[in-house]
């Protein structure tokens, strides 16, 4: 239908504690943790995910309040709205408002939509939370073109951010030991340049189309019912580099 699908999610709290996971190290040395520990507060990662290309958009924040969360979507949404080619064409005022519509078919609760409403451009998946339903929030993603589409309670697998947070968090904190929750936002927003030098697109994994796959049709993300054409490294191939560079020049 011509419409751009993000998703939203918020990730966290990720403490300041030694993270377990996976790590190069010459054999008979393993690594280690510490043992003691000082709890210095809590990260959360603001995420908004476009499946289609792959690349995600994230910050850092130590609360994800409705001030914070609201705040930086707009200023996010705003631009990509803002990119998004014109429409050939206006629709005809009835047939726009069937297309907003179309997406409430079907839901036990619906939310009002406005008496105006623009081209209908983006659809926001994003969870069934109080604070993602506040009517200031709802009519501004309206009056952008942005139809917000919730998933159901016990349903966040339908959230294919829930997917690429996981791989993130692996990425950064896995076998790490932050001392900050700053250290912990700059980390993951170092891992989301990377990732996003290669972006690795993902494809909607549900019933009706795992009926039609084949068994060696891609790979299966965790955390949702995302699917990869390719399997995905679970380390940054940078940070095995630099571990085998500095045990080579040690």
């Amino acid at each position: 239908m011509g419409l751009a699908v993000w998703c939203e999610d918020e990730a966290g709290p990720f403490q300041t504690v030694p993270h377990p996971g996976g790590s190069w190290r010459p054999e008979g040395r393993p690594a280690t943790q510490p043992h003691e520990y000082v709890r210095a507060g809590t990260a959360k990662i603001l995420t908004l995910f476009h499946p289609a290309t792959g690349r995600v958009s994230l910050r850092p924040a130590t609360s994800g309040t409705n001030t914070v969360l609201h705040g930086w979507l707009k200023e996010v949404l705003g631009q990509i709205v803002a990119a998004l080619p014109a429409r050939a064409a206006p629709l005809d005022p009835a047939a726009n408002r069937a297309l907003w519509q179309a997406w409430q078919d079907g839901l036990a609760v619906r939310f009002s939509l406005p008496a105006d409403l623009p081209p209908l451009r983006i659809l926001l998946v994003w969870d069934n939370l109080a604070g993602h339903k506040t009517p200031e929030m709802v009519l501004w993603l309206c009056r952008h073109g942005i139809m917000p589409l919730y998933t159901p309670l016990g349903g966040s697998w339908l959230n294919m951010a829930e997917s690429i947070q996981r791989i993130l968090k692996r990425r950064a904190l896995d076998g790490q030991h932050p001392s900050s929750p700053a250290e912990i936002g700059v980390w993951f927003e170092q891992t989301a340049r990377a990732w996003n030098r290669q972006p690795t697109p993902f494809v909607w994994n549900g019933k009706r189309r795992r009926r039609r796959r084949r068994p060696d049709d891609g790979h299966p993300i965790g955390g949702s019912a995302a699917h990869t054409q390719r399997p995905l490294s679970h380390y940054r191939k940078s940070r095995h580099e630099c571990r085998t560079t500095c045990q080579t020049t040690h």
